[in-house]
């Protein structure tokens, strides 16, 4: 089969709602303080903290790696290029995202309903891998490749999807490498 990528993901700022801060080298993201006063776009999230990787993909295998740290709250996952950006989203596969999340030290899969995931430690860095044809995106914890979970049978219908982070109150995320 096709040997998988580590891919060098960026952060999308065009995409970012205007309370996420990202670096200049796009490769870290964080809640911040204040609003900052950015224009609207229809590519941008102005309800839920969330930004886009630049990168898509409608085909392959690849997988990239997320610094999540050890305190406030995050998702990390996929998502489709037509993601609803506009209001309040409900984040589960139906509205095309793909993700894990950590909310008050409580990890779970944003399936419909949530999957509650028991894990024997925090993980500071999540592998996110996402394999088109199978149609399946895998979470491990990236320093011991434990795996936390996978969506299998995912029907992507050829559309382009890209990576997607949620940013919670005193979070910071940043990508490798």
């Amino acid at each position: 089969g096709e040997v998988e990528r580590t891919l060098n993901v960026t952060l999308d700022p065009d995409t970012a709602h205007p309370r996420l801060i990202v670096s200049a080298d796009r490769k870290c993201v964080r809640w911040g303080t204040t609003q900052q006063d950015l224009p609207d776009n229809p590519k941008r999230f102005d309800f839920i903290l969330c930004v886009l990787g630049c990168e898509g993909f409608t085909s392959g295998r690849h997988f990239w790696e997320v610094e999540v740290g050890d305190r406030g709250r995050w998702a990390v996952g996929v998502a489709r290029e037509s993601v609803r950006r506009k209001g309040e989203i409900i984040l589960n596969p139906d509205r095309g995202i793909w993700a894990v999340r950590q909310w008050g030290g409580q990890y779970r899969a944003l399936t419909s309903p949530t999957t509650f995931l028991s894990l024997g430690c925090s993980p500071r860095k999540i592998r996110v891998s996402l394999d088109y044809e199978q149609g399946q995106v895998t979470f491990f914890d990236a320093d011991n490749e434990v795996l936390i979970y996978t969506f299998l049978l995912v029907s992507f219908t050829g559309e382009r999807i890209r990576p997607w982070f949620r940013v919670g109150t005193g979070s910071q995320l940043r990508l490798c490498p």
